[in-house]
């Protein structure tokens, strides 16, 4: 949709700097505004309503991306995108109440698969529109208009649940952590600890069980609403009390704020280097294959035996080491498709990361706290997000152009690389020197019980 903003209508539409310093950060901003209270507002009205929210504010988007004119048109196509953006937890929070919980880990599958494959599709079909059939922006425009609107359709035969996640609690199995949750993310990654070790139970602070559970252990307030908000600060609380799943949760916040940053700008720095008036642009295809890229990065992490315990922060160092430079080459080049190849290295080593996060952060945690965790990492994102784009885009801030914008972005995955970097090399150290004293002890007084083999680090007293 950002290129589409830039090329749709070159005559009508204002220029590439307002797009970007005027118009594209609305979207930040409404999205930031709209995600508490629709996170909010979609368990209480059970979730379809707000799917069918979602298919409106689409359509609405199109229209006026179709017929809309000047900044103030733009500006609300960015607001109703950012509705559009707020609403898609509405979808997944949806799938897990009308399926059982043992089928959990097959739908998440297939919902990821299904979004991968159709943006793929979608943008290899665009690209051939574009080169092959000299298809205009309008009707590439006006086909997502009419998918868009097919999909609307459908929603509004979605069966109602009976139940949600919070609100609307009942009483049932169904509510708890899908059986054998750890062993099926154990056996699907095989990354827990070397060699595909799994770790003992009694090493791994699981934070889980129902509301019901929770509710009638530690009575609270009468009032349903007030009652759910007092439930979920005490569950974030339980569950940043990590420091593992505190330090995935913060890569997680600040590197998908700076993901976010690139997606919503890298358009506008292509036809920065590239205008589209002088030369041919594979916009489509570059998406595609990133894509691509980023699902086959993401598959592999699957078969990669790691001790993410110990070196998971190295690696987020290290590949927040290669986004940076990637960005830094995009920034740099004044070739398009040296351009395109640094995006193509940032988004899959992005995707890589954020599936093996995704892994560390919910293997532990119930259905109901998976939700409120991602939740919360996906809004302190828009935080940092929204920070970046008022000093770095907005009009009112640095107001910088979009080339100088990708070396700030470069900067700041370096800033984070740096930060993790520092804290793998002290937890290395650290377990490095424990495994000395040990050894150590063991030798002086052979008759303790760990001599007979290695110990795991308990993840709480090595951090």
């Amino acid at each position: 949709m950002r290129a589409l903003l830039l090329k749709c209508f070159p005559t009508r539409h204002p220029p590439p700097t307002k797009i970007t310093n005027e118009i594209l950060p609305i979207w930040t901003y409404s999205y930031l505004a709209l995600l508490l209270p629709v996170f909010i507002l979609t368990d209480y009205v059970r979730y379809k309503p707000v799917i069918i929210l979602q298919g409106i504010s689409f359509i609405i988007t199109w229209l006026l991306l179709l017929f809309g004119q000047g900044v103030k048109a733009m500006q609300v196509v960015e607001f109703f995108y950012g509705m559009v953006t707020a609403t898609e937890v509405a979808y997944y929070a949806y799938i897990y109440s009308v399926v059982s919980p043992e089928h959990y880990q097959k739908v998440s599958g297939y919902c990821r698969r299904v979004t991968l494959v159709a943006y793929t599709l979608a943008s290899v079909l665009a690209q051939l529109l574009a080169s092959l059939a000299s298809l205009s922006y309008f009707y590439l425009n006006v086909i997502s208009l009419v998918s868009v609107s097919v999909a609307f359709l459908f929603s509004l035969f979605l069966p109602m649940p009976e139940k949600s996640m919070f609100f609307h609690v009942k009483p049932s199995k169904e509510a708890q952590k899908p059986p054998n949750n750890t062993a099926v993310l154990d056996e699907t990654y095989k990354v827990n600890t070397p060699g595909g070790r799994k770790k003992p139970t009694s090493e791994i602070p699981t934070i889980s069980g129902t509301l019901d559970d929770r509710w009638s252990n530690n009575p609270l307030p009468g009032n349903v609403a007030l009652s759910v908000f007092v439930q979920w600060f005490k569950d974030l609380k339980g569950c940043y009390s990590s420091r593992h799943l505190f330090y995935w949760s913060l890569w997680w916040a600040f590197s998908t704020a700076g993901f976010n940053q690139i997606l919503n700008y890298v358009q506008i720095l292509w036809d920065y280097k590239a205008p589209s008036q002088n030369s041919f642009i594979y916009n489509g295809a570059v998406e595609a294959i990133a894509t691509c890229g980023g699902a086959v990065a993401a598959f592999g992490v699957g078969f990669v035996k790691v001790n993410w315990d110990l070196l998971g922060e190295l690696a987020l160092a290290i590949f927040s080491i290669i986004s940076a430079g990637s960005l830094f080459l995009m920034h740099y080049t004044t070739n398009i498709w040296a351009c395109y190849a640094g995006y193509l290295i940032f988004k899959s080593s992005y995707m890589l990361l954020i599936t093996i996060a995704v892994f560390q952060i919910a293997v532990n945690l119930s259905v109901e706290r998976y939700a409120l965790v991602f939740g919360m990492n996906t809004f302190m994102a828009l935080v940092i997000q929204t920070i970046m784009t008022v000093i770095v885009v907005d009009q009112k801030g640095l107001n910088l152009p979009i080339s100088i914008q990708f070396l700030v972005y470069g900067s700041y995955f370096a800033v984070i690389a740096g930060i993790f970097l520092m804290r793998s090399i002290y937890i290395i150290c650290s377990t490095k020197c424990r495994e000395q004293a040990r050894s150590s002890a063991t030798s002086q007084n052979p008759s303790e019980p760990h001599a007979n083999g290695p110990r795991s680090v308990n993840m709480e007293t090595r951090l």
